[in-house]
């Protein structure tokens, strides 16, 4: 186990992070917002926590796509910017869409937005992943753009 102390304190690193934070949080809550905003005006019969999962899904689907897309204009081929997306963010979208959705059930009882709880869910969906984001950029430089 190494005694080397892990440096929290990094102004250029919480930066960078909360750069990378932003694009997984846009690109999560396209899918995620967009789908909850479907069955919302639709009034499609479905139970909530469907509803939430599918919001789940997708957000991490479009988040791939938007961070493939900026990879891509990176200069990265195609295969390449895709499993990068996919494998240096699936916890952090996770992470950031789970806590979206939470909050968004402990709120307003799930699948529902409204202009008050769109702001929190973008503030808890960036601020819960943040952190992780940090480390993995400090400790392995590993970012997804």
């Amino acid at each position: 186990m190494s005694s080397e102390i892990f440096n929290w304190s990094c102004k250029h690193t919480w930066t960078r992070s909360a750069k990378n934070t932003f694009w997984c949080l846009l690109g999560c809550s396209i899918g995620d917002f967009g789908t909850i905003l479907f069955f919302q005006l639709t009034e499609i019969p479905f139970p909530v926590l469907g509803i939430m999962v599918l919001a789940i899904i997708n957000g991490i689907i479009t988040s791939i796509i938007l961070e493939t897309l900026i990879l891509l204009k990176q200069n990265f081929k195609l295969k390449l910017a895709f499993k990068t997306a996919v494998g240096m963010s699936l916890i952090s979208m996770l992470s950031m869409e789970i806590a979206m959705n939470a909050t968004d059930y402990f709120l307003t009882g799930g699948a529902i937005l409204t202009w008050w709880i769109v702001p929190i869910m973008l503030v808890v969906g960036f601020v819960t992943p943040w952190p992780y984001n940090y480390w993995r950029l400090k400790k392995f430089n590993l970012a997804c753009h």
